[in-house]
């Protein structure tokens, strides 16, 4: 899949099939959506093209207002957006920063010149609350019409729902907050995971005896927090099982090396040998969250936090123990080189 920051990039395709949205997730209405989208493109021999914005508008808005409270949480980083783009086989993606500029474009300016002048649109599928341009102006009747004036086709997808529920990314925000991943991965079609690099932290799990994996994760509002048991990708040929935080850490100094941003921390039950003490750093790993455990604790000493990380690897051992969670390495296992973007 190509990438683009800019619906003006010289290298875009003269004309594309698109759809837009944030796609925050690509959760299985986002599959649905995307699966139609290729379809139209190789019916009219153009390639597939999904818009997305960075921030998130309401990430914007809420910044404008100095209501960081108005934010939504992020399911996924931009990273992990792209990757499940690629994934569902979507030829190139236009990333339009959402920024004071955008924000102030008319539905009809973003019609002709985002749409037909930049990216030279033939056909452009929409979502069935589809709202665009200046105050949310746009609607699909407006851009139905403009596709008649202009010469591109307009179509509209109604909800996907599952079990009677309609799949959105607030039903996924609802699920991950709850701590229901079994319903999280019945809306993403997969397990929640989160990819990225290894960075170096404090180095405090393994002055403690829980030498961790960590991930920074990019947005301060994550959708998920608290403790995990996960299985882990990248590190060896079969995925590794283990126990992560995902959160602030609570217990420790917030003036730490990572600067109390959010991390994810992942500890493996049985660490590879032959990657070393040093061999994880700067690999590309995809850590699927699988059941939570527990919300974040803020522990009194080191000493009790070492215990209650050695809790949570008995009780993350307990879970894998069982037959329901031997099954999922039949439906969780995927390339993580597709994470390399």
């Amino acid at each position: 899949m190509k990438i683009f920051r800019s619906y003006q990039h010289p290298q875009l395709a003269t004309h594309c099939a698109l759809t837009i949205g944030n796609f925050d997730g690509v959760h299985r209405g986002h599959q649905a959506m995307l699966a139609l989208l290729k379809n139209e493109a190789r019916h009219r021999g153009v390639p597939s093209c999904a818009v997305t914005f960075e921030p998130h508008p309401r990430d914007y808005f809420a910044a404008f207002a100095r209501k960081p409270e108005l934010a939504p949480a992020r399911i996924a980083t931009l990273r992990d957006k792209l990757g499940e783009l690629s994934h569902c086989g979507i030829d190139q993606c236009v990333i339009l920063p959402f920024n004071a500029e955008l924000a102030a474009l008319s539905a009809t300016a973003f019609i002709e010149d985002v749409l037909v002048k930049g990216l030279g649109a033939r056909y452009v599928l929409v979502g069935d609350d589809f709202r665009f341009g200046f105050k949310r102006s746009g609607d699909y009747a407006m851009l139905n019409l403009a596709g008649e004036r202009l010469g591109f086709d307009v179509a509209r997808m109604n909800s996907y729902e599952v079990s009677n529920t309609r799949v959105s990314s607030s039903a996924v925000r609802d699920a991950l907050a709850q701590g229901d991943m079994a319903r999280v991965a019945s809306l993403l079609g997969r397990p929640y995971s989160i990819s990225g690099h290894v960075v170096h932290g404090r180095k405090l799990g393994r002055d403690l005896g829980f030498r961790t994996l960590n991930l920074r994760f990019s947005h301060w509002k994550p959708a998920a927090s608290g403790i995990f048991a996960v299985r882990v990708h990248g590190l060896a040929e079969q995925p590794l099982t283990g126990v992560a935080n995902l959160g602030i850490r609570p217990s420790i100094d917030p003036n730490d090396v990572n600067g109390g941003r959010v991390l994810l921390e992942t500890h493996c039950l049985d660490w590879p040998a032959s990657l070393g003490a040093e061999g994880a750093y700067g690999k590309i790993i995809r850590v699927e969250l699988l059941h939570k455990l527990h919300d974040e604790l803020k522990y009194d000493s080191l000493d009790s936090l070492k215990t209650g990380i050695a809790k949570d690897c008995i009780d993350a051992r307990a879970f894998f123990a069982q037959p329901a969670a031997t099954s999922l390495h039949i439906e969780t296992t995927r390339q993580t080189t597709r994470d390399r973007i």
